[in-house]
């Protein structure tokens, strides 16, 4: 990997993590468990769009290791992976056929690919189908957050696509 490669994915790696962390601090938005705005995935969905499938796919993954490290619950790793998976494969795929003022639906599409990924760990590890009952809930906050990231991300381009 180029020198310059690397220090950038670790630029947006580590931002994305501070990211991660700071969002930990602050107190849950409602009081239905799961749900946090993700603002993380700013970076996801930038790098994406902006630098490729597999640096994004390195900083995903860097991001979801080390914040489940940083944030001492490993136990999350299994679901932030199939969800982070899930959301990107499902951005990289609107990738070809939207342009840049269209950012935002990728991230609104994947946010609700990530939500179907944790829901799907989540009864495969409890055994619990009915589980299945909190899947409106989640999509429709995490497609209010996929928007709102989507919308950072796609500013986020745009600046830094003029430079």
């Amino acid at each position: 990997m180029q020198t310059k490669r690397l220090t950038r994915d670790a630029m947006l790696t580590g931002v994305a993590l501070i990211i991660f962390i700071v969002e930990a601090q602050i107190p849950p938005l409602t009081s239905v468990p799961g749900i946090k705005m993700g603002l993380a995935n700013i970076i996801t969905v930038y790098a994406a769009f902006a630098i490729g499938p597999a640096d994004a796919a390195l900083i995903l993954a860097a991001r979801i290791l080390l914040g489940s490290v940083v944030a001492g619950n490993l136990s999350t790793l299994m679901y932030s992976a199939a969800g982070g998976l899930l959301c990107l494969l499902a951005m990289l795929g609107l990738r070809r056929v939207l342009s840049e003022s269209q950012l935002w639906v990728a991230s609104v599409i994947g946010a609700a690919a990530h939500n179907l990924g944790q829901i799907a760990v989540a009864v495969a590890v409890t055994r619990t189908p009915a589980l299945l009952a909190y899947l409106p809930v989640l999509l429709m906050s995490g497609m209010i957050a996929g928007l709102f990231t989507g919308l950072c991300a796609q500013a986020l381009v745009k600046r830094m696509s003029r430079k």
